[in-house]
């Protein structure tokens, strides 16, 4: 006898339900899984949204005591998914983040968690309210899973902090996993949830990328509204996503854009209307790599053999040749400007911003909850971490302003570099210019400073990078895999999509993600009744003491 399909999903989805840890064990397995991996497995009606949930907490309960990535899980997110049951039930289950699990780099503001900067100072900061870019990843359905470690106010790349503890690499526990987002990035990485955020300075969305075998992109100056996240600095912050693969990515870009102009953001009064509504997933296929142009700047590696640099120079050559046999033509640029040092010896504007962004911050009326009322009476607290060699960066920060003569010097600067790398684009018919994102390996545990990274260019100038995996260096005891080493793909301004498309094409070529073998295995997942309470590890190397200026 045949039976009637409406027949045999009443007979089938209770079972799903009253069975639900033995139908998600073997239909959703959460391990690399994509934005479009969620959805087929939601409307096949193979898992429910609580299932997909439940999968990303038990992978943070199974590894996150090992790399120490998250500081605290959202109350709320089991409630959330019940609800998008509901819709789902109901045929009302629209965006396309539906049901996504994604973590926020803690200083994204999010009205039910508190936004720390991994400060112990702003442990009882609770904000009211969403930054704009979360409450577009919540409009298009995105479930916030919870807050990820970083280096303490974003201030670094060792992604270290008083709240959070030290965060580990998943692919050589010896070393850090980049920064300041590096809790998004070793997250990502270990498979917590599908994509995460981050906040670019100088390096931070683009050095956890590296790092951790991920993808990411930093938008062009304006593209995506900061407000709503702990600042640094005006001229230099930018945010966006970071993820496993360079479609999610897309996605991510284009739900965080969509936020458009900001009034509390002025640089989004510069978006030009064909970067408006951009759908940028659009972008990942067609075209090729053939006939493309590319920049390779020599003075973004150290070309001094040793065991951290060469691995990183042999990587970038075998990225070359695969370039140049699909195509595209590869130029050398050996211009002294671009010397990532010198340029932030030089250049670096964070010291003269940061203060009074962040008493700003701090006076915003829609925080509650204990925090400080200015960036003085943080570091007069005693309850912060600065490493060592940044106690000049935060005393020079307490001081002066933007009034300073010297900021006025160093901005004209960045308008000369800015017009410079315009200059290196024209007169050498550029699509897009690369380099490795760190010219050595992601620095051990309790290294002074996360040095050889290179992404103050696209920082000072505002322009759009993506940074895609390249290689792995090879394997030790320390490192099973190998550590990862990643590129960064720089554009002209408003070219997210160009670069987006570059990626695309580069992934499908080489492959070169891989998951940290500590975490490539499936976890048996629990029928929670509550979401877990993450308690950070007090792993704080003793090189970095706490609450010292």
């Amino acid at each position: 006898m045949k039976f009637p399909s409406s027949f045999l999903r009443a007979l089938i989805l209770p079972l799903l339900h009253i069975n639900a840890q033995s139908i998600n064990n073997e239909a959703f397995d959460s391990r690399e899984t994509t934005i479009d991996g969620v959805h087929n497995a939601l409307y096949s009606s193979l898992v429910s949204c609580r299932d997909v949930v439940s999968s990303f907490l038990a992978r943070i309960e199974a590894f996150n005591p090992t790399i120490n990535a998250i500081i605290s899980l959202n109350p709320n997110a089991l409630s959330i998914a019940d609800s998008m049951d509901l819709q789902l039930k109901s045929g009302n289950s629209t965006g396309s983040l539906f049901c996504i699990p994604v973590l926020l780099k803690d200083n994204y503001d999010t009205s039910e968690m508190n936004t720390t900067g991994g400060c112990l100072d702003l442990k009882g900061n609770r904000p009211s309210v969403d930054a704009p870019a979360v409450r577009a990843l919540k409009n298009a359905g995105a479930i916030i899973l919870g807050k990820a470690n970083l280096h303490e106010l974003a201030l670094e790349g060792l992604s270290v902090s008083s709240l959070g503890g030290q965060t580990i690499n998943p692919y050589d526990h010896t070393r850090t996993p980049g920064g300041s987002s590096g809790g998004t990035g070793a997250a990502i990485a270990a498979n917590f949830a599908v994509f995460g955020t981050g906040t670019d300075t100088v390096n931070s969305l683009r050095s956890p990328a590296s790092a951790n075998s991920l993808f990411s992109i930093r938008p062009t100056r304006g593209l995506i509204s900061r407000s709503g996240i702990i600042p640094i600095s005006y001229t230099q912050d930018a945010i966006g996503p970071i993820a496993r693969n360079v479609k999610d990515l897309a996605t991510a870009l284009t739900v965080m854009a969509s936020v458009g102009y900001d009034q509390d953001d002025n640089t989004t009064a510069f978006i030009p209307e064909t970067s408006t509504a951009v759908d940028y997933s659009t972008y990942v296929s067609g075209g090729c790599l053939k006939g493309k142009r590319f920049g390779l700047l020599e003075g973004f590696f150290n070309r001094t053999a040793s065991n951290e640099t060469t691995l990183v120079n042999n990587v970038m050559a075998s990225m070359i040749t695969v370039l140049q046999l699909a195509g595209a033509e590869v130029v050398t640029v050996n211009v002294t400007l671009y010397n990532a040092t010198a340029i932030s010896a030089t250049l670096d504007v964070q010291t003269s911003e940061y203060r009074q962004l962040m008493d700003a911050y701090l006076q915003m009326s829609s925080l509650s909850g204990t925090h400080p009322s200015t960036l003085t009476e943080l570091y007069s607290s005693g309850k912060f971490l600065v490493i060592p060699t940044q106690y000049n960066y935060v005393n020079t920060a307490l001081r002066p302003s933007t009034s300073n003569s010297s900021y006025a010097i160093a901005k004209l600067g960045i308008q000369n570099l800015t017009t410079a790398l315009r200059t290196t684009f024209t007169i050498n018919s550029l699509d897009a210019i690369i380099y490795p994102e760190q010219k050595n390996l992601v620095v051990k545990i309790g290294s002074p400073s996360q040095s050889g990274r290179n992404g103050i260019l696209a920082a000072l100038t505002g322009s759009p990078v993506v940074t895609v995996p390249a290689g792995f260096s090879p394997p030790t005891p320390n490192a099973p895999l190998g550590v990862p080493i990643g590129m960064e793909i720089l554009g002209q301004p408003w070219t997210e999509g160009k670069l987006l498309n570059i990626a695309s094409h580069i992934s499908s070529l080489t492959h070169v993600r891989k998951m940290p073998s500590f975490a490539n295995r499936s976890v048996e997942v629990s029928s929670y009744s509550v979401v877990p309470i993450i308690t950070p590890k007090s792993n704080i190397p003793s090189a970095y003491p706490a609450g010292a200026l």
